[in-house]
């Protein structure tokens, strides 16, 4: 198993933030910081795939695990981020069971999927590791991230978790707050109970919850809840707070 799936085999928790600067010289910073993993973001950044590679290599350099969020539930999106050595893939805008299960389909090689076959990539050292080996240990490892951040997300949910495959049930609050009709308000009642409902099913059905936060104090209070994949914040907004914080005190 990869790094990620042997935390969660433990009943761990992992922290890691969302990655919009191209730079391996930030991923490097967080991995040295102590964070478990990134999230190199390709559907709200101008991360291209050649960036993101790079920041895959820094992730591996300082033994953090690298997850890349495609910009679409396109199976070419997933098995590039796939093929270039992300350790995860993070889906957006997954509703229903037969998108959760186009997902899965495309992460994992047959048997369990049909994700697309080529050993000449970065993932199985340019076909340095045996192609047999390489396709079982690329199933072992990949841990499979949806996001649910929709009403229809939530009302399909049982439905969703019963697809074998996903790890990682995502909620993402600013979607679904906006789906709720209270764009941006994530600490509204509304908002917070549907993630509660969400957090309690899929982890009933034997899945890890993750979601997006702002700061510790709501980081914590989610982890109390049962949440395990924590996404803290975005590199560009805590250089932003730090900096911040520094003018301030010196001004």
């Amino acid at each position: 198993m990869g790094r990620l799936k042997d935390i969660f085999a433990s009943n761990g928790t992992v922290v890691g933030p969302f990655i919009k600067i191209n730079s391996p010289a930030v991923v490097e910073v967080f991995g040295n910081a102590g964070f478990d993993y990134v999230i190199i973001d390709a559907e709200h950044s101008p991360v291209s795939m050649e960036t993101a590679e790079h920041l895959v290599r820094a992730a591996d350099y300082v033994g953090i695990s690298p997850v890349i969020r495609v910009r679409d539930n396109d199976p070419t999106l997933i098995s590039r981020a796939l093929d270039i050595g992300a350790e995860g893939v993070q889906v957006p805008q997954v509703a229903t069971r037969e998108s959760a299960l186009s997902v899965v389909k495309a992460a994992y090689f047959a048997p369990e999927g049909e994700r697309g076959v080529c050993r000449f990539t970065r993932a199985a050292a340019y076909s340095h590791t045996d192609k047999f080996e390489y396709f079982k240990k690329a199933n072992e490892k990949v841990v499979v991230i949806i996001h649910i951040e929709g009403e229809e997300g939530v009302r399909n949910l049982d439905d969703i978790i019963t697809v074998e495959g996903l790890d990682v049930i995502f909620i993402g609050p600013y979607d679904l707050s906006q789906s709720l009709g209270v764009p941006g308000d994530v600490n509204n009642r509304l908002v917070e109970e549907k993630m509660q409902e969400i957090v309690e099913k899929a982890r009933k059905a034997g899945l890890i919850v993750g979601t997006f936060v702002d700061d510790v104090e709501t980081a914590r209070k989610w982890m109390d809840l049962g949440i395990q994949y924590v996404s803290y914040s975005v590199d560009i907004g805590i250089f932003y707070q730090c900096l911040k914080s520094i003018a301030g005190e010196l001004k």
